[in-house]
């Protein structure tokens, strides 16, 4: 009776076991299946090297070919490239089970000379959603024409700027720079120029210029003649064979200091010293059309007079140089300010530059910081029409 209980009991174990692998069996083939119903996006490669490419070439292209091994229709919902350097197409319609589609890469390497790697992300409704390809290679530089080196164009000449600019340029120390410039004519030309500034003087090298032949202009800068301190600008304009040709001004800026290079440190020790109370004020916040004033205090805290070379401020704000330029030792002045603020709303920054012969200390940059917000009227005006 045992052994039959026992055999009973083996038969019906064996069927749950049989009935428990089979279930198993059934939601793996399930699981399957129902993966075999979606989308799959599968590309021969996902990422292409362009190797050596040259940016006078123009753009170069590469199609990103994919199947779809799943067994509904895919469709591509967006390419989306890392930077607008690549410009991606792809395949509109819907791509249907085993058939192949296509991600175009293009990508321009005008002004983008050396190596480049860029990411395309393809967005679909396949079982693989998103997959990201890769472009990558290098542009040689393409060779500069004249056109590059000398983009200036003014009558039958070229230049390489029509702006130059002499920085940091030191009272009684001559500064000299130049203008490359070019012929592009098919005949001999002459510069002359007009309406220079007496603190600056110009020569061409070579005086004429012979057709395709290039020069310089030549500016020597003479600080002390100007008689000005901090960032100055002058123009003058170029003649070519005695004609003025269009666009023919030339700009010539500085930043004129004192030179304070061969003092002795027993001059130094004994030079004036410009002391602010306070670099900075705040006027917090004010209404449109509100005028700001304020004082800045200065101490000569040197050993001799100082001496304001100059008091100049940003725009929208209105510097007043003090009666007293010279400070003796110990003595105080101000330097009076004024802020504007119509149609200035928002927040303000405005500078004041005042130029000294402190040689530690000789140009000292104020600020007046705030903001303006608009009137009550323009406010209720614009809640009124946002209603």
């Amino acid at each position: 009776m045992f052994f039959k209980l026992s055999n009973v009991t083996l038969k019906k174990n064996c069927s749950m076991k049989t009935l428990f692998l089979m279930l198993v069996s059934g939601l793996i083939f399930l699981s399957s299946y129902n993966q075999t119903q979606s989308p799959k996006i599968v590309f021969e490669k996902e990422t292409h090297d362009f190797g050596t490419i040259k940016e006078e070439a123009g753009p170069v292209s590469y199609d990103f070919v994919f199947t779809n091994t799943g067994s509904q229709p895919l469709i591509i919902q967006t390419v989306k490239t890392s930077c607008g350097c690549t410009t991606p197409e792809w395949t509109k319609d819907p791509v249907l089970p085993g058939k192949k589609g296509f991600i175009r890469a293009t990508y321009n390497p005008a002004g983008r000379p050396g190596p480049f790697n860029k990411s395309i992300t393809v967005t679909s409704n396949a079982e693989n959603n998103t997959v990201t390809l890769f472009i990558k290679g290098n542009v040689t530089p393409k060779p500069k024409t004249i056109e590059d080196d000398y983009p200036i164009q003014v009558g039958d000449i070229r230049l390489k700027t029509n702006h130059l600019a002499f920085m940091d340029t030191y009272i009684g120390k001559l500064k000299t720079d130049s203008i490359p410039v070019y012929n592009s004519s098919d005949k001999e030309v002459k510069l002359s120029y007009t309406g220079i500034p007496s603190h600056i003087s110009i020569k061409t090298v070579p005086e004429s210029l012979k057709p395709k032949q290039k020069g310089d202009i030549i500016i020597t800068y003479d600080a002390a003649k100007k008689q000005d301190y901090g960032f100055v600008s002058d123009r003058f304009q170029l003649l070519i064979n005695n004609e003025s040709p269009s666009n023919n001004t030339i700009t010539v800026s500085a930043k004129i200091l004192d030179d304070f290079s061969s003092l002795t440190p027993e001059q130094k020790a004994n030079a004036p010293k410009a002391v602010f109370e306070t670099l900075e004020y705040n006027f917090g916040t004010i209404k449109d059309g509100d005028v700001v004033e304020y004082n800045f205090k200065l101490k000569n805290e040197g050993k001799s007079d100082l001496i304001i070379r100059k008091v100049k401020a940003s725009c929208g704000c209105t510097a007043v140089e003090p009666k007293e330029k010279i400070i003796k030792p110990g003595q105080s002045t101000s330097i009076y300010s004024k802020f504007d603020s119509r149609g200035r709303v928002g927040r303000q920054f405005k500078t004041i530059t005042v130029i000294t012969n402190d040689p530690n200390n000789a140009e000292i940059t104020l600020r007046i910081v705030g903001d303006v917000s608009k009137k009550e009227d323009e406010q209720q005006q614009n809640a009124t029409g946002n209603k």
